[in-house]
């Protein structure tokens, strides 16, 4: 039976082949570099998180969507033009911390103002970032351990799904639920297989 991993990677390079290749090579003509796709998919998040903490939802949702694509282009940039590097896969997973952190600030500073205090959703917001810090400080670590540390069912992709679709229909409280409960769970899964990795490995 296929895992949710092998059903991740199946997706992915459906994506890959009909939306990332023509697109990522249509931008590189264009001369767009893969380090200036991940600073534009940034500035989008960040514009996000700035509309998120005013209130406007919906437009957070599409820039959400928007800035996700120019992060999933970058990669494809990159090796289209031959320019992949380690400095810019560093500058990648840095600032993809940037655009989640700045996304859930927004919504942290939305229920922290007076006309929309939520103490609950604001907890849940930090809760979600946490969460998401360590699922993936916990890949970090075991790839700087030599391990493997993709497992868990809350990466990235399915967070920012999340994300986009409750803000889209203007539900954030709805996403910080979600957030807030699966990524302490996915880091914990993360944390478990690793951890078993690593005692069959010692």
């Amino acid at each position: 039976m296929p895992s949710v991993q092998d059903a991740r990677y199946a997706l992915r390079g459906k994506i890959a082949r009909w939306f990332e290749e023509p697109v990522s090579t249509g931008l590189s003509k264009l001369g767009v570099t893969p380090n200036l796709a991940t600073l534009m998919g940034t500035a989008i998040a960040v514009g996000a998180g700035a509309a998120a903490a005013d209130g406007r939802f919906v437009l957070a949702g599409v820039l959400v969507v928007l800035g996700a694509v120019f992060d999933m282009l970058d990669g494809g940039i990159a090796r289209r033009t031959g320019k992949v590097s380690r400095g810019g896969a560093l500058l990648d997973s840095v600032l993809d911390r940037v655009s989640e952190g700045a996304l859930l600030l927004g919504l942290l500073i939305y229920y922290t103002r007076v006309a929309s205090f939520d103490q609950t959703l604001a907890v849940l917001a930090f809760v979600a970032f946490s969460g998401s810090m360590m699922v993936s400080y916990v890949r970090a670590r075991a790839e700087g351990l030599g391990l493997k540390g993709t497992a868990g069912f809350a990466t990235r992709p399915e967070r920012v799904v999340v994300v986009a679709v409750t803000l889209v229909i203007s539900q954030p409280d709805w996403g910080l639920w979600i957030l807030a409960i699966a990524t302490p769970l996915s880091a914990a899964q993360r944390f478990w297989a690793v951890w078993r990795i690593a005692d069959d490995a010692d």
